[in-house]
């Protein structure tokens, strides 16, 4: 088990740290010491230096495996998967799509929602692009949806797109949304790049457009006690580490690891993620939302060869968050005075945030989780590792997708009561 023993200078670039605070990234949960939560100073004298990019290749799954199987594979669920994603996506037509190279400024979400969804309509629309093209790379093993994708994002550097974001530290949803748009399309790019050649000078740009883009968003830190260090830095830890490794970028991929290492520094006895549970009604959501990202970002690092998941850092491991993240769903009693246990239960309806458990399931085996993800597979997450139950899912787990509505529910909300 690798083990955390504590804080020493070095490792984290301060370009990638500037303008460090000394305010706590953890105010405002009830019953949880605010000084539980690592410091950005901290944070930045993190020593990481063993952490270095070893397979550039290596996507967030061993794509070739994954596509050996699928050679024999009878599993009705994969099947129906591969047969959707073989169907003849229209890369002429993904090209009309138009880069977002202008000023991109967004309102937030819980203020306006009608007038988020509407402006993130496009940024949804790349990130399911981007993701299908993996997608069907996997499915049919045809080089026609790597090079769609390769000659769609190489649109996209040309014109420098999403480098010309609105950020405000009262206004950052623009910001907050550019996050997913770059794990999004770095992940795809993972999955086509170690079997795909050609294209060089295509995909030269690509990557150094996503590896500018990288450290020009994460050279903004963002709030003490909020962005700093919640669950909109794991996303950013998530493409930081993902880009690192397609351009062999360290510095990156550190800033990636530091997630983790601040996350399990946080995690309280009980499991919970301070920032995460302070979220009131939607505490339970945001304690499994940044499960989501710090999952799918050590499954990252975990490529390249990493024992990431056993690390151990003041004590705590993944698996409290995890484990507290199912007891709540059952239980939101054992919040305690963290939150209010009326707690906004709607984010179980939508599968893609449990991507993460396909994940965890290909190490741990968890039987709560094994029945639970049942009632929502096949998993998709536009944006965080795309078709994940197609490419996680052992084809013995399950074979027959439960189709009745009043079944999933049921499953989901066992244990809760409606909002």
């Amino acid at each position: 088990m690798t083990q955390f023993t504590g804080l020493r200078r070095a490792a984290l670039p301060q370009r990638l740290l500037s303008g460090l605070s000394l305010a706590l990234c953890g105010l405002g949960a009830a019953g949880i010491p605010a000084a539980q939560a690592m410091t950005l100073e901290e944070r930045a004298e993190l020593d990481l230096s063993e952490y270095k990019v070893t397979a550039p290749d290596a996507s967030y799954f061993d794509v070739e495996a994954r596509m050996a199987l699928f050679e024999d594979v009878d599993n009705p669920i994969l099947l129906q998967e591969i047969d959707q994603l073989s169907t003849g996506t229209s890369c002429e037509q993904l090209l009309e799509y138009k880069p977002i190279d202008t000023r991109m400024r967004i309102p937030g979400y819980y203020p306006s929602p009608e007038e988020w969804e509407l402006a993130s309509e496009p940024l949804f629309q790349f990130e399911d692009n981007v993701s299908l093209l993996a997608g069907s790379y996997v499915a049919t093993g045809d080089d026609y949806y790597a090079e769609c994708l390769v000659r769609f994002l190489d649109k996209w550097a040309q014109d420098e797109a999403l480098t010309n974001f609105y950020y405000d530290s009262m206004e950052p949803q623009a910001w907050f949304a550019t996050e997913s748009m770059i794990f999004a399309a770095a992940m795809a790019y993972s999955v086509i790049r170690p079997g795909f050649e050609g294209m060089q000078e295509e995909r030269q740009r690509i990557e150094t457009w996503l590896n500018t883009l990288a450290h020009q968003h994460s050279d903004i830190q963002g709030q003490a006690g909020n962005s700093c260090c919640n669950n909109h830095f794991y996303r950013r830890a998530l493409y930081a580490t993902m880009v690192g490794v397609l351009t062999e970028d360290n510095e990156l991929f550190r800033f990636g690891v530091s997630a983790i290492y601040s996350a399990l520094h946080d995690i309280t006895e009980e499991g919970a993620l301070p920032m995460e549970v302070a979220r009131g009604r939607r505490a339970t959501h945001y304690q499994n939302y940044a499960v989501l990202y710090l999952i799918t970002n050590m499954q990252v690092i975990a490529r390249q060869g990493y024992d990431i998941f056993e690390l151990e850092v003041e004590g705590n491991t993944i698996h409290e968050a995890v484990d507290f993240a199912l007891e709540i769903f059952e239980n939101p009693a054992a919040l305690g005075d963290m939150a209010p246990l009326e707690q906004y239960t709607g984010f179980l309806k939508d599968n893609q945030y449990f991507s993460w458990m396909e994940i965890y399931q290909t190490r741990y085996h968890d039987p709560q989780i094994a029945e639970f993800i049942r009632s929502v597979r096949p998993i998709y997450n536009r944006s965080a590792g795309g078709y994940i139950t197609l490419y996680f899912m052992e084809p013995d787990a399950q074979r027959n997708i439960v189709m009745d509505e009043q079944q999933r529910e049921d499953a989901a909300f066992k244990g809760l009561g409606e909002e």
